[in-house]
């Protein structure tokens, strides 16, 4: 009788319990949480249908414009005028973590976010002034006036450079810029691997042209040499402070002629698939982009 009254007792309880919890509107089961302040559900409205209708399609005309505009968008940048935003269209979907699809409604919705979160009308549509802007975030993240002042230089192997004949003089470069720029080629071996030669461990396999240095250290000396010796030549004549002083930038070849300016050849380098994996994952190694210039990349340690 008495485990029978118990039993009965403890029934009653939690009879009671649950006719408490039902009345508060409490969690059923024990031991789970309800949070006070839940969010609303969204009723999908006629209004909000047309809005987002209205706003999809606002992006699909976004992307004509994108599409027109490509090869044809007159912005400035380096006092001249530029033709088109072709060149610069993985850099682009990079930055506003789009796929490089320039004509896509999906480019034009991520460009509009870009495009807010700088002060910029968020058309979805790449004007010049959505370029300069472009231009100026791109800048921000190099050396610039952060350079380190000291600079500890090694000599590379001749194998790591796209110039086998390269003059022994000129195979400097600073020495944690070649500890992270060999860590990259180790991390690309393993992405590249069907599009790049690789050895077994790791390194650029013989023959194999692509991610070598081009170009690494250069002395302000050597660089004075070079502008007397061409003085018309107009990427030297604008090189008189060099990024390459420091021993932390290097041109990494990455298809076509390896340092030529020319818009064809630079939409060809854009290309490849050496160029696009280093817009993705070269940051992840501290090396950052000249954009103007496929080919040129800085290492800016502690970013």
């Amino acid at each position: 009788m008495k485990k029978q009254f118990i039993l009965l007792t403890a029934l009653f309880v939690v009879s009671m319990a649950g006719s408490l919890v039902y009345s508060l509107g409490l969690p059923a089961v024990f031991g789970q949480t309800k949070s006070v302040t839940e969010r609303p559900r969204i009723t999908r409205t006629a209004s909000t249908a047309r809005s987002e209708t209205s706003r999809s399609k606002a992006f699909i005309a976004a992307a004509a414009a994108n599409a027109s505009s490509l090869s044809s968008l007159s912005w400035p940048f380096g006092g001249k005028n530029q033709t088109g935003w072709a060149i610069y269209v993985p850099l682009i979907a990079h930055a506003i973590g789009a796929e490089p699809d320039a004509d896509s409604a999906e480019f034009a919705a991520n460009l509009s976010y870009w495009q807010e979160a700088k002060g910029l009308p968020a058309t979805g549509v790449v004007d010049a002034a959505t370029m300069q802007a472009f231009a100026g975030y791109w800048q921000s993240q190099r050396l610039g006036k952060s350079a380190p002042a000291n600079r500890e230089l090694l000599s590379a192997p001749i194998t790591d450079f796209w110039d086998s004949g390269r003059d022994p003089n000129m195979l400097q470069l600073e020495r944690t810029t070649y500890a992270a720029y060999k860590r990259m080629i180790a991390a690309a071996a393993k992405d590249l691997g069907k599009e790049l030669r690789f050895t077994p461990n790791g390194e650029l396999a013989a023959g194999e042209k692509f991610l070598r240095i081009v170009s690494a250290y250069r002395s302000p000396e050597y660089q004075a040499a070079l502008r007397k010796r061409e003085p018309n030549a107009g990427r030297v004549a604008l090189a008189k402070n060099s990024p390459h002083f420091t021993g932390h930038a290097l041109d990494i070849y990455v298809g076509g002629e390896p340092v030529t300016t020319k818009d064809p050849n630079r939409l060809i380098q854009v290309q490849t698939p050496a160029y696009r994996w280093l817009v993705k994952n070269a940051s992840k190694f501290g090396f950052y982009p000249y954009f103007y210039e496929p080919w040129h990349w800085e290492y800016v340690p502690g970013r």
